[in-house]
């Protein structure tokens, strides 16, 4: 072996001896590995060789990991690349170095990247426009409002920001009813509402704004009737009552005007009366003559409407059905004269009554005022008696005073029985009779009075049956044994007043 080839082998063993001591040298934290979603790591490596090295990295690939060959290290990871729900992901790189002597290395580098949540993102929002008077909703959309990582949204109002009578609910619908003040101050002066967008669970928060202005479209009135039926059931003799209440999302000055048609004339225009611009009532009573009796029903139908000033128009269509009715008007009237006209004719029974007890105490008297004058006959005519042999022959005188006497005698009392006096005995029976049948009439009659007063009770069907029975009190049997009429003619007219002195229930109702 010569001097130059006892020199490369020196130098080629001197080499193999450097390589087999090479190693890398990365940063020296402990914690160098552990990087955050969103967090730049940026550090340079090298080799303990001295020789030029190139270095490049392996299974890096979609990473957008920014590595040159001089082994400088700059990544940025994305925040897509953990799962918000694992946490924490491992990622492993290998690290190649190229030394000029031939020599390669290889080192295997994992790196745990934890999640970043970021918070929610508020894009402007398009404008909001309401109407006046309606329940406007406004949804913010996920369009605008969304969470970067995937998180669930919440939505919360901040009290001094929202309008008044207005909700924002937390998955992020405003619902608002501006009044008319409120809307009409949305003509100068858009409204901005702040609200805050959380996400959840981590609860980041941030600020969005919303603008609320009036409506930019020429909208038509709305109509609202109440009660909401599109189909009514009246009787003929029943009320109906809708209230009408109007309002523009333009706003209440636009209304114009509101009426209603209806295909059946007999219904009045007056039914429709305005109680403010914005509120109409309507109050229709067909009447009994509405429906002909052969009909049973009728159905109408009644179309209301607004107009605005430009003519926009709104209506709402109802449909009325009228059943045919008895006239109670009618019906109560015609009871009422049959109440008030069988008590008036108990009330003449019971004042004839009366009169003929005044009557019979009257014939009572002079029975007994008989019986006392009939003792004084008796003892005239005895008298006369005795003077009649005065007026006679002598001889017969005593034949003719004895018998005279005697005959004289029987002859007053048949006078004072059947010419001066009548029987007591007769005259007390129909006294007896007199306040019997007018105790029982008057009694039959309270009865009536009360029980029917009102004239609801007297739709009743027994209403008939009781006038029968207060006309079989006043046609009592025993009537025609006072020979007296109980419904005698040319009676004087009897008002209210003297027939409730008789029968204190009687009601004029």
């Amino acid at each position: 072996m010569n001097k130059l080839s006892f020199v490369l082998v020196l130098t080629l063993l001197s080499r193999l001896c450097l390589a087999q001591g090479y190693d890398w040298v990365f940063p020296e934290s402990e914690k160098w590995t552990f990087i955050n979603e969103g967090q730049e790591l940026a550090f340079s490596i090298k080799t303990t060789s001295s020789l030029p090295t190139r270095f490049s990295l392996e299974s890096a690939q979609e990473l957008n990991i920014q590595f040159d060959s001089l082994g400088n290290f700059k990544w940025l990871p994305s925040y897509e690349l953990v799962d918000r729900i694992a946490k924490t992901k491992e990622i492993t790189v290998v690290f190649q170095a190229s030394i000029a002597d031939g020599q390669r290395l290889r080192k295997a580098i994992t790196f745990t990247i934890t999640h970043s949540n970021r918070p929610p993102v508020v894009e402007e929002l398009p404008a909001f426009y309401v109407k006046q008077a309606s329940n406007n909703t406004y949804q913010i959309s996920g369009d605008y409002a969304y969470d970067p990582d995937g998180d669930p949204i919440v939505f919360k109002a901040i009290p001094s920001q929202m309008p008044e009578e207005s909700s924002l609910t937390s998955q992020g619908q405003f619902l608002w009813k501006p009044s008319r003040g409120q809307f009409n101050a949305l003509k100068t002066n858009p409204l901005f509402v702040e609200f805050i967008a959380q996400d959840q669970p981590e609860k980041a928060e941030i600020k969005g704004r919303l603008k609320i202005a009036q409506t930019q479209q020429d909208l038509p009135p709305e109509l609202l009737i109440v009660p909401g039926d599109s189909l009514f059931t009246i009787k003929e003799d029943e009320t109906l009552n809708l209230k009408i209440y109007i309002s523009d999302p333009n706003g209440d000055d636009n209304i114009r005007n509101a009426g209603f048609l209806t295909k059946d004339l007999r219904v009045p225009e007056n039914c429709l009366k305005e109680n403010t611009p914005l509120q109409y009532e309507f109050t229709w009573t067909p009447g009994y003559d509405f429906v002909e009796d052969v009909e049973k029903q009728l159905i109408n139908e009644i179309t209301f409407f607004t107009l605005d000033k430009s003519n926009n128009r709104s209506q709402r269509k109802i449909r009325v059905r009228i059943n045919d009715t008895e006239n109670m008007v009618q019906k109560d009237a015609l009871q009422f004269q049959k109440y008030f006209t069988n008590l008036v004719s108990a009330m003449q029974l019971i004042n004839l009554l009366d009169e003929n007890q005044k009557q019979l105490n009257q014939d009572y008297k002079k029975a007994r005022k008989g019986k006392k004058n009939r003792s004084i006959i008796n003892a005239t005519l005895g008298g006369v008696t005795g003077l009649s042999p005065l007026a006679l022959d002598p001889d017969n005188s005593k034949i003719v005073s004895g018998v005279g006497g005697t005959t004289v005698l029987t002859l007053g009392t048949l006078e004072a029985t059947e010419v001066i006096g009548r029987s007591k005995e007769a005259i007390l029976e129909k006294i007896k009779i007199d306040i019997e049948i007018r105790n029982k009439v008057q009694t039959a009659g309270d009865e009536f009075a009360k029980k029917y007063a009102l004239k609801s009770a007297r739709r009743n069907p027994e209403f008939e049956k009781d006038i029968d029975k207060l006309r079989t009190a006043m046609n009592d049997q025993k009537l025609v044994l006072l020979e007296i009429d109980a419904f005698q003619k040319n009676q004087p007219k009897v008002d209210t007043q003297a027939l409730r002195k008789v029968f204190i229930d009687f009601s004029e109702e």
